[in-house]
């Protein structure tokens, strides 16, 4: 393993979207998901992790020690009896032990640590068959949450084929496939982020992985486009570095000096030049310093 940070970050993400779906809904037909109270969007941590993901493997090229572990299509039981082989342990994989702990699975949820970015960045539950452990990642994120409630459309759009000859029989040649997709105005969404310096010390997550994704959250979605996110950017990233492990101040009351308002006139808006973002650095706690490694 790498040296392990020995700091405490709490960050903030802000990204927007603009006539785009940031993070559909598959129980709900794919609609962007809200908070059906107040109106305001949201996007799940699960969807920001994915993105950091694939911008890694982009990055890094799904080579150790930036490979990763959740990713389309992978068998996850594979890499397991990978790092079983890895640590010379073959022989453990045909036997039940191999379910129930011990110093195998020590070495091999190391290994997985080390070879594996979003595993020593998130954590992950690898007990399931061949058993590599669990490991409680230094890195959490919340949901984001849109600033402004947000108002999805639906929209019919219309496809000039057909999938089958049988659809165009039916059709008497026409050839068209009737569909739809929602889309959202315009919408900035603010997550939150931890950064655990005792868990990185046991996952090994260091100074390179740090900054490795810092540029992920500022970068990821220069190569996520599509049909659906045209226009997603990350628009501000700001860190709260701790000098100590513990901290020197509570992540929520450093997150209550980032202010975001509506430009003075502005009743709908239609772009991040519609508001206004304050970071209040004055008078910091103690230990606590501002970064802004995105702007």
């Amino acid at each position: 393993m790498t040296q392990p940070i020995c700091n405490r970050y709490d960050f903030v993400l802000l990204f927007d979207v603009k006539d785009g779906n940031p993070n559909g809904d598959p129980d709900a037909g794919n609609m962007p998901r809200l908070d059906p109270e107040t109106g305001r969007g949201l996007v799940t941590d699960v969807c920001i992790k994915r993105k950091i993901r694939n911008f890694v493997s982009l990055k890094k090229e799904d080579r150790p020690p930036f490979e990763i572990y959740v990713k389309e299509k992978a068998i996850l039981n594979d890499l397991h009896e990978r790092a079983y082989r890895e640590i010379g342990a073959a022989d453990e994989l045909t036997k039940d032990k191999k379910r129930k702990g011990g110093d195998r699975v020590a070495e091999a949820r190391k290994f997985m640590c080390a070879n594996f970015f979003d595993v020593r960045t998130f954590g992950a539950v690898m007990s399931l068959g061949v058993n590599c452990g669990q490991v409680r990642g230094p890195v959490q994120l919340t949901f984001a949450r849109s600033v402004d409630p947000i108002v999805p459309m639906e929209h019919s759009i219309t496809r000039m084929a057909v999938a089958t000859r049988e659809e165009a029989e039916k059709q008497g040649g026409d050839n068209r496939t009737m569909g739809r997709k929602y889309t959202v105005p315009y919408g900035l969404y603010r997550a939150h982020g931890f950064v655990s310096a005792a868990l990185a010390a046991q996952t090994g997550f260091g100074d390179a992985d740090l900054a490795l994704l810092w540029e992920a959250c500022a970068s990821m979605f220069e190569h996520d486009r599509s049909a659906a996110r045209g226009e997603m950017s990350t628009r501000r990233l700001v860190v709260f570095r701790h000098e100590t492990p513990l901290g020197g101040a509570p992540a929520h009351k450093l997150f209550e000096r980032v202010t975001i308002q509506r430009v003075p006139g502005v009743e709908v808006p239609r772009g991040f030049e519609d508001y206004v973002v304050r970071v209040d650095d004055s008078a910091m706690p103690g230990g606590v310093a501002v970064l802004r490694p995105a702007e």
